[in-house]
């Protein structure tokens, strides 16, 4: 069996409850217990991994009622309800409604046992074959989305098909220009997640004042102006994303806040005492170091660890310039389109310059360089910065920027050549066995 499968029981007896976990525990199956419907709402996501047992009648919200919820939020979810004496009307209309199975009390451990294992495994099958249904269906929209051929980028992209299904958060890191949101909405796209809300913030970018109302919310006469309730970003994500820019700016009196969310999984609007469950997924992302930060003290170290889950490393465009021809060619065509101009032949000669610069702002400036030369905005034919002579203002060594220069030469032209070292060598005007030597040095493969 998955030993990622769980199971989830809403039971408002504590001693049923108790033996019910006792049992999946002594069968080796993860298991966490509830005391009602609304609790368990707040535990379950799209695609959650495992099976709900659950006692037909609960205070408040019934089993029959959270049934059809849970059908609503995920209609493959596997629901097992628990029904006393005398219910046997319920349980049919509960077999209508979509329920997995029904046990009647009084019930044997070993038959609670068997039907959860049997649930497990359909969902253990479903899940697989969503996943991977989901993956050949956008493998080639996340190529698409995040361009790029180099081990780097496919690394990438196959880290976010990972975890793209699961209901751990993110943290991704890289730096200014990378694409860090851009990675965000595909963890949202390529998940069970895609249908609800996409919702970002950026830290830098909100006054310390507001931040607390923009992710939280607030109730009228919480402060002065505050007229009438306000929806934090954090509970209009919903079931959705929330993604965190800048994280590392964030104010430590709301990193405090973020944590309690991130680990209760529940906010308080400002002005009010109710707790509202949250159930989003948080994507945070920063361009700094933030271990470094949290040693010296400018970062919570417990949020940190709590960020630093599942994470994904943008590489900048200067350790992937093989992938520049390609990116640059995109952004033209896609600058072309934009502003309803010709699209301009790029010779061989603006790749190489390209590839020879250090790109500082990363893929921002790259799409920046593809506007100008679409418009015309160019000197001598190439875009802005690529003459050459930026190559010593990024703080890149000549050694460095030579080989990666270099490497990235190689890499268009095999590209161009369909991996052939025959016509590759003639076109570059080296011979055959200095290629193939360079080749093994920069990790290259040729057809």
């Amino acid at each position: 069996m998955n030993d990622t499968l769980s199971v989830l029981i809403v039971e408002d007896d504590p001693h049923v409850r108790l033996g019910c976990e006792q049992a999946m525990q002594l069968a080796g199956i993860a298991v966490a217990g509830v005391a009602t419907a609304e609790e368990a709402q707040r535990r379950l996501t799209p695609a959650f991994p495992g099976v709900v047992v659950t006692d037909m009648r609960l205070p408040g919200i019934d089993g029959l009622q959270l049934l059809r919820w849970a059908h609503e939020l995920d209609p493959a979810l596997p629901v097992i309800m628990i029904t006393g004496h005398g219910d046997v009307t319920l349980a049919v209309e509960a077999m209508r409604s979509g329920a997995y199975d029904f046990i009647p009390k009084p019930f044997s451990p070993e038959h609670l046992v068997e039907v959860v294992s049997r649930a497990l495994e359909k969902r253990a099958l479903t899940l697989e074959v969503e996943t991977l249904r989901r993956r050949l269906e956008h493998r080639e929209g996340i190529e698409s989305a995040l361009i790029g051929r180099s081990p780097q980028m496919e690394e990438v992209r196959k880290r976010i098909l990972d975890i793209a299904d699961t209901s751990v958060d993110v943290l991704i890191r890289g730096e200014t220009g990378t694409g860090k949101e851009l990675v965000a909405r595909c963890l949202h796209e390529h998940s069970a997640r895609r249908k609800e809300n996409f919702v970002a913030l950026n830290c830098g970018g909100i006054p310390d004042t507001l931040l607390d109302s923009e992710l939280f919310g607030h109730e009228p006469g919480a402060f002065t102006g505050a007229q009438k309730r306000r929806i934090g970003k954090i509970e209009h994500a919903g079931r959705g994303s929330f993604f965190l820019d800048e994280v590392e700016s964030m104010p430590m009196q709301m990193q405090i806040k973020l944590l309690r969310v991130l680990q209760e999984r529940e906010l308080e609007r400002l002005g009010s005492n109710q707790l509202i469950p949250v159930a989003c997924r948080v994507i945070a992302a920063t361009k700094d170091d933030l271990a470094q930060l949290a040693q010296a003290g400018k970062f919570r170290p417990d949020l940190y660890y709590r960020l630093n889950v599942a994470t994904i490393d943008l590489p900048p465009l200067r350790e992937r310039r093989e992938d520049i021809p390609t990116l640059f060619e995109h952004f033209v065509l896609h600058s072309a389109r934009r502003h309803e101009r010709p699209v301009p032949a790029i010779s061989s000669e603006v790749l190489r310059e390209l590839m020879a610069q250090p790109w500082p702002g990363n893929v921002r400036e790259l799409r920046n360089a593809a506007d100008c030369y679409v418009l015309g905005l160019r000197k001598g034919g190439l875009p802005p910065g690529a003459d050459g002579s930026a190559l010593g203002d990024g703080g890149v060594p000549l050694a460095e920027a030579v080989e990666g220069f270099e490497r990235a030469l190689i890499a268009a032209e095999l590209q161009r050549n369909g991996g052939s070292l025959a016509r590759t060598s003639e076109t570059l005007k080296i011979a055959k066995t200095t290629l193939h030597d360079k080749i093994r040095k920069y990790g290259l493969q040729p057809a």
